[in-house]
């Protein structure tokens, strides 16, 4: 090393550091409460290990006076000694927590980053420390600090005993934190899991007086007691069943409980809520994403010391331990789902009533979840919700789904079926359909799709002549409408106008603002897609050979009748009138409902005058 490469040492703006830590680390200052609360539970841990044949009450108690604005955590731990105050309490990034962890192995200690009384700072404008150890309990010391930068510590009367009170002098901003209520409130939900009884104010009860069904061998049903725990705990939504998350020695050591939630979900809408505790203290309120992403409806508390926090513990490491966690969780949930529907039908049928949507797609994504689905969720069809077993069966063996989402002649024809319809627009119906008939080995017949027009409108025996066929179109067709001579059921229904789909796709992803709203991986899978049709064609009107009223028409053009235009403009009108229900066609509805009245004048009128001549 060179004379003009002398090492110097790093100069620490310790006010600036301070403020950072204190106020920007946290993302709510709630936080604060916490990180107390863990360092008394820390602090009876210690006592634990250090002075095991002592016996004493081990409790915390939370007291709020918001005539002072202060908030005071007392516990009756470990204490600190004026060295210890020095060495750990004012010392950033230095942790006897995390020494005693390392020397000891004891995981039911939490403290890793000796951060967090700094948290307290976020919130107060003073903070005071009065301790006395369990070692020299006949000594107390009072630390006082306002800020974090500076501080005295002095000695004090000696405490009842050993333990510890810290002080919140609250800042203006922050003073409704010395209400009572709402520090319960809080407690309950950071503190349920903690085995130290934590108790706010007077009160006689703690907040965590929850029996917790994982940690404790509890007499009755276990079923009844974990949907004890997840009505006590969920936040949002009623559960309708609850399951356990059990350790996997060689994933994850994560335990707790799922349930259903009672809240409604569609589709993509993400309600997820996960609680994670990391030795029995609250780290991460919302971990939705340990959850299968499609497991929008699971709400649930679990606990684990493998996880790694992040510094300011309101988040975890995505590492190794996590991901397993995922994994672990995904098959908690599959495994739930079962136990629910061999165990518990009622709670069964109400899950399926209110996540068939989330389930169908859902069943997608893992194949044991369809294994258990496949019969038993509910798809929507023209006729409600039904089962695809159910569906099968009154399609005479085939599963019908329509592409589009109905309305026009298209709802005319499914009804005039009288066979259900699953309503293939909707999340995830038409994915699950296929699969089920490549399961159940039975037909799918898509209607709006070239495959499945071809399976239900049939081809006639013979081509209609060329003529007769030009006379029809003109007749019946509109701009954008190919018409297509069929056979089909049921006879009564002379013609059937079905939207071409792959058109409208092409005509949505060519919009000018497709680039704008459609990522460019997806326009170019779409367009892909759709290079087959030259969207010329906006829809084929299938004209049913089979209808009496189709052959009436024919012959009477082959005759030469002048009624035959007329008639034929009474359909036309008919097709326009119930296409225009959907917003299907283009057409003027106006012009067709006043060629509805032009027709029945004509019809009238040749039948008086064939009245007349028979007279």
């Amino acid at each position: 090393m060179s004379e003009a490469e002398k090492l110097r040492t790093t100069e620490v703006d310790l006010g600036g550091l301070v403020g950072v830590l204190a106020t920007h680390l946290y993302s709510t200052p709630l936080v604060a409460l916490r990180e107390l609360v863990q360092n008394a539970h820390d602090s009876h841990t210690r006592r634990r290990l250090e002075d095991p044949d002592t016996p004493y009450r081990p409790l915390i108690r939370v007291s709020g006076d918001p005539a002072a604005r202060t908030v005071a955590i007392e516990d009756t731990g470990a204490g600190l000694t004026e060295p210890e105050i020095h060495a750990y309490l004012a010392t950033v990034g230095t942790g006897y927590t995390r020494m005693l962890r390392d020397l000891t192995g004891d995981q039911d200690l939490i403290g890793a980053f000796g951060l967090g009384f700094l948290s307290a700072f976020s919130v107060a404008d003073e903070v005071t420390v009065t301790t006395a150890s369990h070692r020299e309990p006949h000594l107390a010391h009072r630390y006082r600090s306002r800020g974090g930068e500076r501080y005295g510590v002095e000695p004090v009367a000696p405490r009842p005993g050993p333990g510890t009170v810290v002080e919140l002098t609250l800042k203006p901003e922050h003073a409704h934190l010395a209400d009572e209520e709402a520090l319960r409130e809080v407690l309950r939900r950071y503190c349920v899991l903690l085995p130290i009884p934590v108790y706010v104010g007077t009160d006689e009860q703690p907040v965590n007086d929850v029996p917790v069904p994982w940690r404790q061998d509890l007499p009755g049903s276990p079923h009844l007691h974990r949907m004890r725990f997840a009505n006590a705990f969920a936040r949002s939504f009623e559960p309708l069943t609850a399951f356990p998350v059990t350790p996997a020695e060689d994933r994850t050591d994560a335990v707790g409980l799922l349930w259903v939630q009672d809240g409604g979900t569609y589709g993509s809408t993400d309600n997820r809520d996960l609680a994670v505790y990391l030795r029995g203290m609250l780290l991460a309120d919302d971990a939705r994403d340990l959850l299968p992403s499609w497991a929008g409806f699971i709400g649930g508390v679990i606990e684990s010391s493998r996880l790694t926090p992040t510094a300011s513990r309101e988040d975890l490491q995505r590492d190794e331990h996590y991901r397993a966690l995922q994994r672990a969780l995904a098959d908690a949930v599959v495994d739930g789902l079962y136990e629910t529907a061999r165990l518990h039908p009622n709670a069964w049928r109400r899950i399926l009533t209110r996540h068939g949507q989330d389930l169908l797609g859902a069943a997608l994504c893992d194949d044991r979840l369809f294994t258990l689905l496949a019969d038993d969720v509910p798809v929507p069809t023209s006729q409600g919700d039904l089962t695809a077993g159910a569906l099968r069966a009154a399609g005479s063996g085939a599963v019908h789904v329509a592409l589009g989402s109905g309305g026009g002649f298209e709802e005319m024809l499914y009804r005039a079926m009288q066979v259900p319809i699953a309503r293939g627009d909707r999340y995830a119906v038409l994915p699950f359909l296929r699969r089920y008939a490549q399961l159940r080995d039975c037909r799918i017949v898509e209607l709006g799709s070239e495959s499945g027009n071809r399976e239900l409108f049939r081809e006639p025996a013979a081509p209609l002549p060329a003529e007769e066929r030009g006379w029809l179109a003109a007749a019946l067709a509109d701009e954008g409408e190919e018409l297509v001579p069929a056979r089909f059921d049921p006879p009564g229904l002379p013609l059937v106008l079905v939207p071409d789909r792959e058109a409208e796709l092409k005509a949505r992803i060519e919009d000018d603002q497709a680039d704008a709203r459609i990522p460019s991986a997806a326009l170019r899978l779409a367009r892909a897609f759709t290079a087959r049709t030259d969207g010329t064609v906006k829809a084929r009107l299938y004209l049913n050979l089979a209808s009496p009223a189709v052959e009436d028409l024919l012959t009477a053009y082959r005759a030469g009748r002048t009624g035959a235009a007329t008639a034929a403009g009474l359909l036309r009108s008919l097709k326009v009138i119930m296409a225009a229900a959907s917003g299907s066609s283009a057409a003027d509805l106006g012009a067709a409902l006043g060629g509805v009245s032009t027709a029945v004048a004509a019809l009238t009128a040749d039948l008086s005058q064939d009245l007349g001549d028979h007279s």
